[in-house]
Order: C-alpha cells, then sequence, then structure tokens
C-alpha cells in the first residue's frame, strides 16, 4: 500500500512539474510565442479546421446544409492533417499544373477540374486495382473511346498532354448528359450509367441528394479539399519554398517521329539523354522499341 502511495505520489509531482513548464514556457509576449512556435521549442498544437461559409466547385455552389458541411470537413481534416502526401501533391502540381490547366483552358473545361487528376491519381502514373491507368485514371476501353492510342509500345494514358485532353471532353461529355459540372464530377467516379440509375431509381436530379456508396459520397468533396488545400497552401500550415518544388514538365522541345525506332535506348543516346530520362519525359513510351505505321509521334527531350 505504501508503495502504491509512493508511485502515485511520484506520478502526481511529475504531472505537476510538466503543468508548470508548460505555463511557463507559453509566457511571455505573442511575438516570443510565435518565435518559440516557429523554432520549434513548443508542442505541435493541432486545431480543427473552421470551414468557410460558401464552397464551390467548377463557379457551382456547394449546398449549404449541415449533411455537406461534415462532409466539407472531414476531407479537409483528412488531407490537412495527411502531411507528407499533401506535401507530395504540392510539389507534384507545379510539375504537372502548368500543362493541365493550359489544356484544361483550350477545352473550356473549369479550371477546378485540374484537382480531379489529384483525386484520381496524386498526379503519378499509377494502376488501380480495376486496371485502370494514368493521370486520370482512364481503363483501357475507355480511354481508347475518348481517343488515346494504347498497344503494347505506346499507352497514352500515360500521356500528361494526351490524357487530359481525353479527359476534358469526356468530363465537357458528362456536364452535357448530366447538367452540372458537380454531378460529372460525382459521375467521372462513379460511371455514367451507375449515376443515370441512381438518379433515375431515388428519383433525384442532383448529386448532393442521392444516398449513393461512400466512395462516391465523398468524391466530390476531396476534390474541394484538394483546391482549398492547394490553392493556399499556408493557409493550412504548409510552406513549402519555391526551389523545393518540382520542376514543370513542359520545359522541352519535341523531336517529330515518323519512322520506326528499333532502339529507344540508342533514340536517346542520340539527343545526349539517358534511357531513363527520356522515360521520365515519355512515359507513354512503355516498350523499348516504337513501332510507325501511318501516325506521327512527338517525342519530348528536356532542354539543357
Amino acid at each position: 500500500m505504501e508503495r502504491r502511495f509512493s508511485i502515485f505520489a511520484f506520478g502526481a509531482a511529475l504531472i505537476f512539474t510538466a503543468l508548470i513548464t508548460l505555463s511557463y514556457t507559453m509566457e511571455g509576449t505573442e511575438e516570443e510565442v510565435v518565435s518559440k512556435v516557429e523554432n520549434f521549442d513548443l508542442p505541435q498544437i493541432v486545431k480543427p479546421i473552421k470551414l468557410k461559409s460558401v464552397y464551390t466547385w467548377a463557379g457551382e455552389e456547394v449546398p449549404n446544409t449541415p449533411d455537406t458541411r461534415e462532409r466539407i470537413d472531414r476531407e479537409l481534416l483528412v488531407n490537412a492533417y495527411w502531411h507528407s502526401s499533401t506535401i507530395l501533391n504540392i510539389k507534384m502540381a507545379n510539375k504537372y499544373f502548368p500543362t493541365i490547366e493550359r489544356i484544361l483552358a483550350e477545352e473550356g473545361v473549369p479550371d477546378d477540374f485540374k484537382y480531379l487528376a489529384v483525386a484520381e491519381s496524386n498526379l503519378r502514373n499509377v494502376t488501380s486495382s480495376a486496371s485502370a491507368k494514368g493521370y486520370w485514371q482512364f481503363r483501357k476501353l475507355a480511354g481508347k473511346e475518348w481517343g488515346l492510342e494504347i498497344n503494347s509500345e505506346v499507352d497514352e494514358r500515360y500521356h500528361i498532354e494526351k490524357s487530359t485532353r481525353a479527359a476534358a471532353k469526356y468530363l465537357k461529355w458528362l456536364k452535357r448528359k448530366f447538367g452540372t459540372w458537380n454531378t460529372a464530377s460525382a459521375a467521372y467516379n462513379v460511371g455514367p450509367t451507375n449515376m443515370t440509375r441512381l438518379l433515375r431509381s431515388q428519383k433525384e436530379e442532383s448529386f448532393y441528394d442521392l444516398n449513393i456508396n461512400e466512395e462516391t459520397s465523398r468524391y466530390l468533396f476531396r476534390l474541394i479539399a484538394f483546391k482549398e488545400i492547394l490553392s493556399n497552401p499556408s493557409a493550412f500550415g504548409f510552406y513549402i519554398d519555391q526551389e523545393d518544388l518540382y520542376e514543370p514538365i513542359d520545359n522541352v522541345y519535341t523531336v517529330e517521329v515518323s519512322e520506326s525506332i528499333t532502339s529507344m535506348k540508342d533514340f536517346a543516346a542520340k539527343y545526349g539523354i539517358s534511357y531513363r530520362t527520356l522515360k521520365y519525359y515519355n512515359p507513354w513510351l512503355i516498350d523499348n522499341k516504337l513501332t510507325v505505321k501511318k501516325n506521327t509521334y512527338y517525342i519530348n527531350i528536356p532542354r539543357t
């Protein structure tokens, strides 16, 4: 009993000392406290995110209801505090957004849709469990339907310009079919056939009124969260120097190819770059050769 009391007393003393130390650390002017935070002298302070009164996506206002605000709050919290992933997304955005923004503007698609590529792939050439590939996550059949070349040597789902243009055309088609960019965005995730069935079966006209699977229910709000965070990282505590961002991928010149290439390694050497560098700037070239029949190809070579 006496031993238990001694342990209890010792623990209480430690807690009391910690509280006194924390109180002392927090003393001082606001400038001193800020200085301590900037120099990592204080424990991390984690706070909830203060929601805005109005959110928009692709120029369309999100309904301001308890349901929608809770869903936005969830995605903002998940992504704002998923530090490693968000920092990588900020860095990758500097690499690809200039190209994506240009093509979306040319196609007449709202600039907000660049964040859809973040949600789909984190701006990386990944393959999903459903065999969707590339920045915009096209399946093989859908990719071909929207004009992408996909074969054993070329997979344009990995071509940032061509896949972005295909995604833009697909999004415009979804907008015409469903009437709003918001519902079109959700349909990009769940598919147009499923979206049509859900709207009809539940007798609704808007995505926001659907009782839908969790992934699609969260999807549009993830897009909004990426938009909020990546368009203003410092508001969410992310401070990344310009020199730490990844270089834009568009600092290249193009080489027109109208004849077959038997060795991409030799082709790379001809232009003074490594095979790895050639693949870095042209991930859509998925073989070591390129057979040219009727098409003309344009291969990117980095400027030195």
